[in-house]
């Protein structure tokens, strides 16, 4: 296993094959929020800031998993969920956006280590993440991870309702 990180400057040159990777695992989905042309968009809007981290772990030279996020601005958090009490007024918070492995890849350790590479990548105090509520497996798996739910929430019409979960980094 080969792992490599990307930065906002290579956002553009990898965009397609984050994108043919999330079609390997949501292809099938058949709703519009787990779409291509969504999921797209969502790209576009977290690899646009300047502080964005990507990991890409490789097989073979075969793309088999990612990971992405970026730190909020000040004060910044999810849409449609209040800032936790627990989360100071200056703490500086990484949002980590989305964690993807092919299926074969599963179970390896490759997740925790695309986590890690992300989440460790800027230095910041806390990190914070949604998991769909319909999946408690994932939601523990990050609890072992050392996250711990705060709030739920539904940010836009056709999305699940995901739990907001919350790791301290430093501090």
């Amino acid at each position: 296993m080969e792992m490599k990180l990307y930065s906002h400057a290579d956002a553009a040159r990898i965009r397609e094959m984050i994108l043919d990777l999330h079609d390997a695992v949501y292809g099938e989905e058949g709703d519009t929020f787990h779409s291509r042309e969504r999921f797209g968009e969502f790209y576009d809007h977290w690899s646009g800031k300047d502080e964005w981290s990507c990991a890409v772990s490789f097989t073979d030279g075969t793309p088999v998993g990612f990971a992405y996020g970026s730190p909020f601005g000040p004060g910044g958090w999810w849409k449609g969920s209040e800032r936790p009490a627990a989360v100071e007024p200056d703490a500086t918070v990484f949002g980590f956006s989305e964690l993807l492995v092919m299926q074969e890849a599963r179970k390896t350790g490759i997740s925790g280590r695309l986590h890690d590479a992300v989440v460790s990548s800027r230095g910041n105090d806390v990190a914070t993440l949604l998991v769909d509520t319909a999946h408690p497996k994932v939601q523990a798996l990050y609890e072992s991870w050392g996250y711990a739910k705060a709030d739920e929430q539904k940010p836009f019409d056709d999305s699940p309702v995901f739990a907001v979960l919350v790791k301290r980094l430093r501090g």
